[in-house]
């Protein structure tokens, strides 16, 4: 749902004639909660929509609202009421102090499966934090991201680092899409997690390009919100914009993506791989039960991957002298005789990990920590109703001035000599969250991180196509699940 700070103009005109006569048959429209945090003003019916019209970026608009009014504000969308918190304070009360309360979540209308579904089969967007939402999320960490299991599929993540060298020196002198080639690589190591094969081959690059295309077009259809969202009088009747049908679209290829393997290995099962599918099979899961688990794997690890090495790319390229000290650092002490990188000492890189932390504090995966009230709740003095959506803006924390020396500026060295790190323990940087919702996929996302990165610097020298200059290139974000760039970072790698 962190698109639901989002909507264009032309939705807004067309469904305000019929929401006079859902005012008229719903007087509670009118009744306005007490003790909320402070908002800025609210239109009759639409409440703050307008606030959000103008501009793409609804995560700067609420920072701009929260310098104003506080660090814990309230927002009226439709007849949808939206607590934000902004500061480290107020992510302590939300995520911690009251996590049982607000750890819900809601699921927006454009989401093509059914909230019962939701409750039995997702762990990531599941409305209630339920037995069946805690066995998924036991399975994840045994299984996927506990030690054993990371040291288990090291090989993997070894093949994959093998076949993208390979590729890169294939391109040497010509323009590589970071995205692109990221989201390959953690596809790839995906799929020999799950399914003990590679998903795509790094050379298909327009299959690549579509395959992340859709994904991200499903994440995009998934969580930005319809008239429904916002009006509960048109749910089921109308969607001007076609999402929930775009979003099914979308479900249905990831779906034929590995459909045709769990058939192949249902029909010839022998349990050989140990791979998860062969752990999901021989457990009795479901077509749909594992349908829906790679489903969420997939894209969240693609997702977080992709766009933070993209965003450390850009940033290493404009900042050439933090680009020097990083090559210094993997060059005196992450190799060894074959010049490879030991991914056993990895986190032992002050530098690269201070590189990596302050990525995601200017550039977070997502904008919004997603939170449902599943029951009235006092926070900072104020009342949080039950139903009311409560998201953490990250963005906000990450670049409050208050916080952060020259917040808008890349400098890694703010990481050196401090115990800050992103487990959720410290409230002033939190892009996995924190809490019950915490990310459970942070250890795989963290080392493959520095992984790839440190493969990516150490091995190439990278330039812009054609010679640009580094200090021009385009650093605008887009708002959208994951937090992106607007424009995709094209680079010339150079073998050392």
């Amino acid at each position: 749902m962190m698109n639901l700070l989002s909507m264009d103009l032309f939705s807004l005109f067309i469904f305000l004639f019929p929401l006079l006569i859902y005012i008229i048959k719903n007087s509670t429209f009118l009744k306005k909660p007490q003790n909320l945090p402070p908002s800025p003003f609210q239109w009759p019916i639409i409440g703050n929509i307008p606030n959000f019209i103008i501009s793409k970026k609804p995560h700067i608009i609420v920072t701009k609202i929260s310098q104003n009014l506080g660090p814990l504000i309230s927002l009226k969308l439709g007849n949808q009421l939206i607590v934000l918190g902004s500061s480290p304070e107020s992510a302590i009360e939300i995520l911690k102090n009251h996590d049982k309360q607000l750890s819900a979540r809601y699921a927006p209308k454009a989401t093509p499966i059914k909230e019962s579904d939701l409750k039995r089969y997702s762990l990531l967007w599941s409305t209630e934090c339920n037995s069946h939402w805690k066995s998924i999320r036991v399975l994840w960490k045994s299984e996927l991201f506990s030690s054993k299991a990371m040291e288990s599929y090291a090989d993997k993540r070894g093949k994959g680092f093998v076949e993208m060298m390979n590729f890169l020196n294939f391109k040497q002198g010509k323009v590589v899409k970071i995205g692109d080639l990221v989201f390959g690589n953690v596809f790839n190591v995906l799929g020999e997690i799950c399914f003990s094969r590679n998903m795509v081959k790094l050379e298909d690059e327009r299959v690549i390009s579509e395959m992340k295309g859709n994904i991200w077009r499903f994440m995009e259809y998934g969580t930005t919100p319809i008239l429904a969202d916002f009006f509960p009088i048109f749910d089921g009747v109308v969607d001007i914009q076609g999402k929930k049908k775009k979003a099914k679209k979308c479900l249905d290829n990831l779906f034929k993506i590995w459909e045709g393997i769990i058939k192949e290995r249902r029909e010839s099962y022998v349990e050989k791989n140990g791979d998860f599918l062969d752990l999901m099979l021989a457990n009795g899961f479901s077509d749909d039960q594992i349908n829906y688990m790679l489903l969420e794997i997939f894209p969240a690890g693609t997702g977080t991957l992709t766009s933070t090495i993209e965003w450390a790319m850009a940033e290493l390229v404009r900042n050439k002298d933090v680009m020097k000290k990083l090559n210094s650092e993997l060059q005196n002490g992450s190799i060894n005789s074959n010049t490879t990188i030991q991914e056993s000492t990895i986190f032992q890189l002050p530098y690269l990990n201070a590189c990596i932390k302050e990525v995601l504090r200017l550039h977070p995966p997502i904008a919004f920590l997603p939170h449902y009230a599943s029951e009235t709740c006092q926070v900072m003095n104020y009342t949080i109703p039950k139903s009311c959506l409560v998201f953490v803006n990250l963005w906000a924390i990450g670049h409050d001035p208050k916080l952060w020396d020259d917040p808008f500026s890349f400098k890694p060295e703010r990481f050196l000599n401090t115990n800050i790190d992103y487990k959720g323990q410290d409230f002033e940087f939190l892009p996995f969250g924190a809490g019950r919702r915490m990310c459970p996929g942070l250890p795989f996302a963290t080392k493959q991180m520095h992984l790839i990165l440190a493969y990516l610097v150490h091995h190439f020298e990278w330039s812009l196509p054609n010679n640009g200059d580094p200090l021009m290139l385009d650093m605008n974000e887009k708002y959208a699940v994951p937090l992106q760039r607007q424009k995709p970072l094209l680079l010339v790698p150079t073998s050392k």
